[in-house]
């Protein structure tokens, strides 16, 4: 039979571990895009991604080396609460590739998209001068297609001006960060 300072031991050490993992995973978590309501400039995808956007970005894996360099010419077109974004991206070694994302607008400031090497569908929301947009994206790598996670996070900067941050995850493990500056001319 366990005395009681025994099973007091106990509940104090599951309860130490119970704090230290809660705490782990709020420090882990990630900001609601509600924390952004009421910051200016106010972003509306319908107005920053309508007529033509540059983009320059850079892939970096999880250790933070530059894997991949790339230039993003868009050509965006709205019609009411549907857009398309038609983005062509040339690579630093010279390689090409292209994704058409279809966006709706479904009020309130969430958008859906579709694009052909996206999984389902993806899902975003705008408060004051950010973006967050999450989806799965089929991504070829060493010949093969995996499915990763995007966790896309974008802040208006001013009119001309956005910044885009991304993490991509597989299984909930960190695989590496997408980072964009968009510019209208």
């Amino acid at each position: 039979m366990k005395s009681a300072i025994q099973t007091w031991g106990a509940r104090l050490r599951a309860t130490w571990l119970l704090a230290m993992a809660l705490g782990l995973l709020t420090a882990c978590s990630t900001p609601t895009i509600d924390r952004y309501a009421g910051t200016s400039p106010t972003l509306d995808l319908r107005t920053y991604f309508n007529g033509k956007v540059m983009a320059h970005g850079l892939f970096q894996d999880r250790s933070g080396e530059v894997i991949k360099r790339f230039v993003v010419e868009m050509d965006c077109q709205w019609d009411g609460d549907n857009g398309v974004l038609d983005e062509r991206f040339t690579y630093a070694d010279g390689t090409k590739d292209r994704r058409v994302w279809r966006l709706k607008h479904l009020g309130d400031g969430r958008y859906s998209g579709t694009a052909d090497d996206v999984v389902g569908t993806a899902s975003g929301q705008t408060r004051g001068h950010a973006f967050r947009w999450q989806y799965t994206l089929n991504l070829p790598v060493d010949g093969k297609t995996i499915e990763v996670q995007f966790d896309d996070w974008m802040y208006l900067i001013d009119n001309q001006t956005m910044l885009n941050h991304a993490k991509m995850s597989k299984w909930g493990i960190h695989l590496g960060e997408v980072i964009l500056s968009f510019h209208k001319p």
